[in-house]
């Protein structure tokens, strides 16, 4: 296999409008306030929901797969508050086996630390990436997503590109 075609990608600000394709960014909201349009609406029933912390440790930020989970939506939030990215494309249909994502549709993502970002089901993502030594970020996906439900497209061996993250 050749080297990729390295693209530079300088990310994107996250708004709330940027990313409704992809899911939901959630903000902070005044405690007691009614479910609505801000909230993330959450596909959980297909298996037994896990919270968890993980703990990230700094690599290149450089896109060379990218993921999806067709069983279950999945919520990051990094816990300290610190700056994050992903590359993000449209899900298409999730429950499509051996579909892959348009690299042409790939965006990259500035993610706010005081935002979550809860992906709609099938949502294609890679990252987290971040500028710090290690980064913990709040996960909510099934206890068996990693196992079961991680397809990934290396998007250098299928389509001879990666992304390079210019922060």
């Amino acid at each position: 296999m050749s080297d990729p075609r390295i693209i530079p990608v300088e990310p994107e600000t996250a708004t709330v409008e940027a990313i409704a394709p992809f899911g939901t960014l959630v903000e902070a909201g005044e405690d007691g306030t009614p479910f609505g349009p801000a909230d993330a609406r959450l596909e959980l029933g297909q298996g037994t929901p896990r919270l968890y912390i993980m703990r990230l440790h700094k690599r290149p930020m450089l896109v060379r797969g990218i993921t999806r989970h067709t069983r279950v939506t999945q919520c990051l939030a990094a816990t300290m508050g610190g700056e994050w990215f992903i590359g993000l494309a449209p899900a298409g249909d999730p429950d499509l086996p051996g579909a892959k994502p348009d690299p042409a549709a790939i965006r990259i993502f500035r993610i706010p630390g005081d935002k979550a970002l809860a992906l709609h089901r099938g949502t294609w993502h890679a990252g987290p990436f971040f500028e710090a030594e290690t980064q913990d970020f709040l996960n909510l996906e099934l206890s068996d997503t990693n196992e079961v439900d991680h397809h990934t497209v290396r998007l250098d061996a299928e389509f001879g590109i990666a992304f390079a993250i210019t922060p």
